[in-house]
């Protein structure tokens, strides 16, 4: 058998280190697989241009909806007789009562909220800011918090600097009395103590605004300058 003649050993497969070529482009084609998958779940579905309309969440739901109160109703008070006995009053984080009868003559918003509750979370720097703006004509806004200890109210508070009062429903007493089912539920009360809106789930900052503005006595105009 001449040299020409005799069997070739197969060609030997390119290897980087101790890999084959086959092992490398499998590993290579999973790491870009999960680049991907990573990108689209980090990646909100739809359009972020600027200037396009971003939706609110949705509310976070504690129950099945019930006949809640109706509006142009009066709001009742922030206490309940209980059917052990006895009678809960609606406290702030330092146990100071908190009663409508006391905010009579302002327009009361009432927020039921839960530092777990997202949509709550995504609501609060609204709150805080609509607060400041609105206090020194007439608002008093009270967040209600739900099922939660006092010391995460406190943190919660601390954390976003809320000003405005804090009651600590956390057995959920005023939370039924009012017939809340979702967490925020956002209730509108008159300086006569009806009620003039009822919204289940977060507000933006321009509807919650609207809605203040309706019901507040319109600003006092600043005072012309009087001529040189």
């Amino acid at each position: 058998m001449t040299d020409e003649e005799a069997p070739q050993p197969p060609p030997r497969r390119r290897a980087i280190g101790p890999f084959s070529l086959r092992q490398v482009s499998a590993v290579a084609l999973v790491i870009v697989a999960a680049v991907i998958v990573l990108t689209l779940a980090s990646v909100p579905l739809g359009s972020v241009d600027p200037g396009l309309p971003r939706p609110l969440p949705s509310a976070f739901v504690m129950r099945d909806p019930v006949a809640g109160l109706e509006v142009g109703a009066q709001a009742p008070e922030l206490a309940v007789e209980l059917e052990a006995g006895g009678r809960f009053e609606l406290t702030d984080l330092d146990g100071n009562p908190i009663r409508l009868a006391d905010l009579r003559g302002k327009v009361v918003w009432l927020n039921f909220w839960a530092s777990w509750c997202p949509p709550c979370q995504f609501e609060t720097p609204i709150l805080r800011t609509l607060d400041r703006r609105y206090r020194d004509r007439g608002l008093a806004l009270v967040g209600i918090q739900v099922q939660q200890t006092l010391e995460d109210g406190r943190q919660y508070a601390q954390r976003y600097g809320l000003e405005y009062p804090i009651g600590a429903d956390v057995a959920a007493h005023i939370f039924r009395a009012y017939h809340v089912f979702a967490l925020p539920t956002q209730f509108f009360i008159d300086p006569e103590g009806r009620i003039r809106q009822i919204v289940n789930g977060p507000l933006s900052e321009e509807a919650a605004a609207a809605i203040i503005e309706a019901l507040l006595p319109p600003a006092a105009a600043s005072p012309a300058p009087s001529p040189s």
